[in-house]
C-alpha cells in the first residue's frame, strides 16, 4: 500500500512538473528570440528542479513530455524541434540531478548546475551542427560558421539562466511539496531557507546572466 502511495504521488508530482514546464514554455513566448531562432525557455530550471527531488528519471520524463505537447501545440519545427528540445533540457538537468543526488548540499547544488550548464553548451554545439541545418534549410557550412559565436554562447547563457532560477527557487519549491506530502522529508532534519549569503550569490548569477542575454539580443 505504501509503495502504491508514493508511486501515485510520484506521477502526481511529474504531471505537475511537467504543467508547469509547459507554462513556462508559453510564457517565455514574450521573450525575444536571439538570431530569430533561438528561443530562451525557463521550463529547464523547473525540470532540473524536479530532478534535484526526485532523480534523474523524473527529468527526462518531464522532458520528454513536455517537448512532445510542445511540438503538437505550438511548435513550428515538428520533430527536429522536439528532439532538440528533449537533448537540450535532458544535457542541462540529468547530470545536475546525479550530481545533487550524489552529493545533497549546496556545494553540490551548485557543482551539479555548473557542470550542467558545460554539458549543455557542449552537446548543443554537436546537435546544432547536425540537426538545425534539417529544420533551417541551411547549408550546414553555414550553421557551422555559427557554432562558436552564437549557438555555444547562447546555450550558455540559458544555462546560467536557469541554473540562478534553479538556485533561487528549489529551496522554497521543494519546502511547499514536503507540507503537501509531495517530497520525501529532508534526510538531514534541518528546516529553513538557504543562508542569506547563498541568496545573493544566486541572485548575483541569475543577473549576470540575465544582463548577457539582454546584450546578446541587443537591448543593451
Amino acid at each position: 500500500m505504501e509503495k502504491q502511495k508514493m508511486s501515485t504521488r510520484y506521477m502526481a508530482a511529474i504531471a505537475m512538473f511537467a504543467a508547469v514546464s509547459y507554462v513556462a514554455v508559453l510564457v517565455s513566448k514574450v521573450i525575444p528570440d536571439v538570431m530569430g531562432f533561438l528561443s530562451y525557455e525557463p521550463k529547464d530550471a523547473v525540470v532540473v528542479i524536479a530532478g534535484f527531488i526526485y532523480g534523474p528519471v523524473a527529468s527526462v520524463l518531464i522532458s520528454v513530455i513536455v517537448s512532445f505537447i510542445e511540438m503538437i501545440t505550438i511548435s513550428s519545427t515538428g520533430p527536429y524541434g522536439m528532439i532538440m528540445n528533449i537533448v537540450s533540457t535532458c544535457a542541462f538537468s540529468v547530470p545536475a540531478a546525479c550530481l545533487y543526488k550524489r552529493f545533497h548540499s549546496q556545494k553540490g547544488a551548485v557543482a551539479g548546475l555548473t557542470v550542467g550548464v558545460a554539458v549543455l553548451a557542449g552537446v548543443m554545439v554537436l546537435w546544432n551542427y547536425i540537426i538545425t541545418p534539417l529544420y533551417m534549410g541551411q547549408p550546414r557550412e553555414v550553421v557551422a560558421s555559427m557554432l562558436a559565436t552564437v549557438f555555444l554562447p547562447f546555450n550558455l547563457i540559458k544555462g546560467g539562466i536557469n541554473a540562478g532560477l534553479t538556485l533561487l527557487l528549489y529551496k522554497p519549491v521543494v519546502g511547499a511539496l514536503r507540507k503537501a506530502k509531495l517530497a520525501e522529508p529532508s534526510k538531514s532534519g534541518k528546516k529553513g531557507a538557504f543562508s542569506p549569503g547563498f541568496t545573493i550569490f544566486s541572485v548575483a548569477v541569475l543577473v549576470t546572466f540575465i544582463l548577457l542575454f539582454l546584450v546578446m539580443i541587443g537591448v543593451i
